[in-house]
């Protein structure tokens, strides 16, 4: 045998040990590694506003990261108190409830801003001539509750003013701010920017719509942890935030994509009118755009402690360096 034979051989067994190496196992498929289970709490109803999350476990990016992940449209108050228990790993939270559980004791962590923009707003019919914070006073102004993001944002808006919950009449209407100004119940209502306004030009009704986002910028919308998961298994939260980044790119250079994945998951979307409900989509996304997705102002956060120092809410300041991080979304 020649020393070319030699070598031709000794790379016709190495070839045929790989095979047989990579080759599944007798008897059967082989087994995947076992992937962990994520229950996510979504403080809302399943909406199209959730796109990113939806793309995320409809394109298998959770499933590539180990991840299977159940959505759970629980409260947003729910979801912070059983991550903050570590009964959960994950929720969808607001910044001001990071801080509220914070002032309580409650260890979570805000580790992915999905929203950039505080998403709250005040909408009115045009004849009102609202078009800036000071405009509110006197006003009957509809609200979900005395609670949460909306009641969070109304009062921004009203101290960017130099006014008080007093100078206004505020009437608790549930998530009904559409039928309410509709219906005349009241003159304004509190609303997510992304959404309401569109159904009320849907509905034909012409508003003028004030921004919080467009007098203060406030923590809004992201993914939070807890302590100890942040110590035990930061591997994990690598994990998830990153799985929802990649998600997140893609539902904003694609829409359209993204809105085609959520009809999976949103029921009747597929039925509602896609005009409208994409515009909502497109509308949210402007929300999430940043020169680098996920990340946390520290500024935001400052703003949004001084809010709640002055409504009541925290008796002082906080570590906020400990409340949130950007360590993951790098």
């Amino acid at each position: 045998m020649t020393r070319y034979t030699g070598k031709i051989c000794i790379l016709i067994v190495l070839i045929l040990t790989a095979c047989s190496t990579s080759a599944p196992p007798a008897g059967g498929e082989q087994t995947p590694a076992a992937l962990t289970r994520i229950r996510l709490p979504m403080g809302y109803i399943p909406n199209v506003q959730y796109a990113p999350f939806y793309v995320a476990d409809g394109l298998g990016l959770f499933r590539d990261a180990g991840l299977e992940v159940e959505f759970d449209y629980s409260p947003e108050t729910d979801g912070v108190e059983l991550v903050g228990a570590n009964e959960l790993q994950f929720a969808l939270a607001s910044g001001e409830q990071v801080l509220l559980a914070r002032e309580q004791g409650i260890p979570v962590v805000y580790v992915l801003g999905w929203w950039q923009d505080y998403p709250v707003a005040v909408s009115a019919r045009q004849e009102l001539g609202l078009s800036e914070p000071a405009d509110l006073e006197g006003l009957t102004i509809g609200i979900p509750g005395l609670y949460g993001a909306s009641y969070i944002g109304l009062q921004a808006l009203l101290s960017s003013a130099g006014l008080e919950e007093e100078d206004i009449s505020l009437e608790s209407i549930g998530f009904n701010q559409v039928e309410a100004l509709v219906s005349d119940q009241v003159e304004a209502v509190v609303v997510y920017a992304n959404n309401e306004p569109i159904q009320l030009e849907n509905l034909g009704e012409e508003v003028d719509t004030i921004r919080v986002a467009d007098y203060v910028s406030l923590a809004s919308n992201g993914l939070i942890t807890n302590e100890q998961t942040l110590r035990e298994n930061p591997e994990l939260v690598r994990k998830m935030v990153q799985a929802v980044l990649k998600a997140l790119e893609i539902s904003i250079n694609d829409p359209e994509g993204a809105f085609s994945v959520s009809m999976d998951y949103v029921e009747g979307l597929d039925k509602a009118d896609r005009e409208v409900q994409m515009k909502i989509l497109e509308s949210s996304i402007e929300f999430w755009k940043a020169d680098l997705p996920g990340y946390s102002d520290p500024q935001a956060w400052r703003n949004m402690q001084e809010v709640l120092v002055s409504m009541g809410l925290l008796s002082g300041e906080l570590e906020l360096e400990e409340a949130y991080t950007n360590k993951f979304i790098n």
